[in-house]
């Protein structure tokens, strides 16, 4: 079985920027199978197209042949060209994994580099620099916004982080991190702190910081308590800010040796490194969907996570996050699917 998914896993990519609601969902599927399937597209024999998927913008396209799903990775440029859109749409694609999570978004404040650099030039010198993230127009207020993998994220802020100390001599504005909006969320008793802990920050104690992306925080949180901190003599708080969060720690003691802290530090990002290998993100959108079918969709998630233990399940006003194993998340989206359906077929029959 796990043979089977590998081969699957192979021949399926990823195609994201695909425009939505220009045509009907089954017609985009008949668009995307002629486009993969063209030789100028590399492409070749399509075994399936899975569109719509629970990410707007999102299909997958399964290839029979392994040979042909690399050549398709392997063109530079594709456009996805049809009359009945209107106009062409750049798509991205990439090779699909059961073990990835979705990409990280973040908006950049670079009007702090603004003294020193031409900033279209900053720009692309860190498209330059790492290529796997993808920039949106600069601003003029010197915002950008930013899509890619967590680690290539983090490997930008380190970045702006080396240009921001080159030029905290010159003056006080490198000392904000560039990638920090201001609705930044605190939680100071909530991840790695026991309930009756309290973080008071000291500024005469060491302190080490770790960054996680925030769906690992969240599934830490959740499930992992006692393999992250609980061993550790440390306390923490955790800044959420969009899809980043930041964790500082300290010994839960002034006389705390101070090695207890580099081993917590370790431990987190040994355990985020795992994590980031195993689990999977799936997103149920409720954008469009009536009170009744929002609240039908939730009674649903209510009543098969209890099945799913090591499924975590986020609720949002717009929409609702899954997030698991491949396989578990896999099964838990399905069963929900399934679910719903029965219940709008049943009413409908009525």
């Amino acid at each position: 079985m796990a043979t089977e998914r590998a081969a699957k896993s192979e021949k399926t990519i990823v195609v994201s920027g695909i425009p939505d609601g220009i045509v009907k969902d089954d017609v985009m599927a008949d668009i995307l199978m002629i486009h993969f399937q063209k030789a100028k597209n590399r492409g070749g024999d399509v075994k399936d197209v899975v569109y719509p998927t629970t990410i707007k913008g999102v299909a997958y396209i399964i290839f029979e042949d392994q040979e042909v799903t690399e050549n398709v990775l392997q063109k530079d440029e594709h456009k996805l060209e049809d009359k009945r859109l209107g106009r062409y749409y750049p798509l991205k694609i990439s090779l699909y994994s059961e073990h990835v999570l979705t990409r990280v978004s973040s908006v950049l404040d670079l009007s702090i580099f603004g003294d020193k650099y031409i900033l279209e030039d900053l720009v692309q010198e860190l498209q330059k620099t790492i290529p796997a993230l993808s920039f949106s127009p600069l601003k003029s207020n010197g915002q950008i916004s930013v899509q890619g993998s967590f680690p290539a994220i983090m490997s930008l802020k380190d970045n702006l982080l080396l240009k921001a100390n080159s030029l905290s001599g010159k003056g006080k504005r490198g000392e904000r991190k560039p990638d920090q909006r201001p609705n930044s969320r605190t939680e100071k008793h909530g991840l790695f702190v026991e309930p009756n802990n309290t973080f008071v920050h000291n500024v005469n104690r060491e302190e080490q910081v770790v960054v996680l992306d925030t769906d690992i925080y969240c599934y830490m949180k959740h499930f992992l308590y006692k393999e992250s901190l609980a061993k550790y003599n440390v306390v923490s708080r955790g800044v959420t800010d969009g899809e980043i969060t930041t964790i500082y720690l300290e010994n839960a003691r002034a006389s705390s040796d101070s090695r207890e802290l580099e081993r917590a530090k370790e431990g987190i990002e040994d355990l985020s490194a795992k994590l980031h290998c195993r689990l999977r993100k799936e997103r149920f959108s409720l954008d469009g969907n009536t009170r009744s079918e929002r609240l039908k969709y939730k009674q649903a998630f209510e009543s098969i996570k209890s099945r799913f233990p090591k499924v975590l399940v986020i609720p949002y006003d717009t929409h609702i996050d899954v997030i698991g194993s491949s396989s578990e998340t896999y099964e838990f989206t399905q069963e929900v699917n399934r679910t719903v359906k029965s219940h709008f077929q049943k009413r409908f029959r009525r």
